[in-house]
């Protein structure tokens, strides 16, 4: 399937978390053969099933997927090595005559296969030990305004709060005495072989996804034969995860760890569970908007999957 530019074309399904993503596409994968490829960074993680609202047995034997369920939690996966596999697949894809679907809410893995990879130095151990006991004597917003010194254009992008990305900024002004805004500023663009459209499913009303968003918390921690708390507890058997890790990390799964450490009781595990998941849909929101190149279907609209198919046939 190729478009105006010669180039076959490649499908991206954006969105915030419980926006549609995955019945969308679905059903565009029904009506035009199609493969998806996940791109969320808690999806790939074997036995992370309930938190991670990953698409039930029926929904993966209805189309290919792939990047899904390839990692013990105990691993970790980098946005290069998505940019790697999701060129690779893509290509795969394409050879066998069907269309590349990219769905998911993991803005950094869009990213990084749109713009390529940023050539900054790789973490030093010792450097970032050091940081981290500074952030934690004099806290992220701390750092945050010690960072907008130093590198004001990588601070204003960044929220206080987001402690991991602002001692990361730091960390690269140490290591090569520039900023990283100035790093990336000189960063050539990645040519892809492929044309893509961009699809991001946004709520024309943020309160009815509020709503969607803790409805399906609610689910997660009412299923009766197998919750969110009952999926961390078998997880937390194992002995070999802790919460350093980006699985355990990802949002629901940190929060029934807590709870199962006893740092609050269900009432608050569920208070903090939906309001973790508002904040990550608020932050995929803001991924969205500075990519002014999407085509923009409203998420509650009973048809959205109809506009998408309609805007991929118009380009193919």
């Amino acid at each position: 399937m190729t478009n105006a530019t010669g180039k076959p074309l490649v499908v991206a399904l954006m969105g915030p978390t419980a926006s549609g993503k995955t019945a969308a596409a679905l059903a565009i994968a029904r009506a035009i053969p199609s493969e998806i490829v996940s791109v969320d960074s808690a999806l790939v993680y074997r036995g992370m099933d309930i938190g991670t609202a990953k698409p039930s047995a029926a929904e993966l034997a209805s189309a290919p997927h792939h990047l899904i369920d390839i990692l013990d939690p105990a691993e970790s996966y980098s946005a290069m090595q998505f940019r790697q596999d999701a060129l690779r697949l893509i290509a795969e894809i394409q050879a066998r005559g069907n269309l590349p679907l990219l769905v998911g809410g993991t803005m950094l893995y869009f990213k990084a296969l749109r713009d390529g990879l940023d050539d900054l130095p790789q973490a030093d151990p010792a450097l970032r030990a050091r940081l981290d006991a500074e952030a934690a004597e004099i806290g992220s917003p701390a750092m945050h305004t010690k960072l907008a010194a130093l590198d004001p254009a990588t601070a204003a992008r960044l929220q206080p709060n987001d402690a991991q990305r602002i001692q990361r900024a730091l960390e690269i002004i140490e290591l090569t005495g520039q900023p990283m805004s100035a790093l990336l500023l000189n960063k050539p663009k990645a040519e892809l072989p492929f044309a893509t459209l961009p699809i991001a499913l946004e709520p024309s009303d943020r309160g009815v996804l509020h709503a969607r968003i803790a409805t399906r918390f609610d689910a997660m921690l009412d299923d009766r034969n197998h919750d969110l708390i009952t999926e961390v507890e078998q997880l937390r058997k194992r002995g070999d995860l802790h919460l350093g890790l980006p699985s355990m990390r990802c949002v629901g799964y940190r929060q029934a760890w807590e709870y199962l450490d006893g740092a609050y009781n269900r009432k608050e595990l569920r208070e903090k569970g939906i309001a973790a998941t508002r904040q990550l849909a608020k932050r995929q929101l803001t991924w969205l908007r500075s990519m002014p190149e999407r085509q923009i279907i409203d998420c509650l609209d009973a048809d959205a999957a109809t506009q998408i198919l309609q805007k991929i046939e118009e380009l193919r």
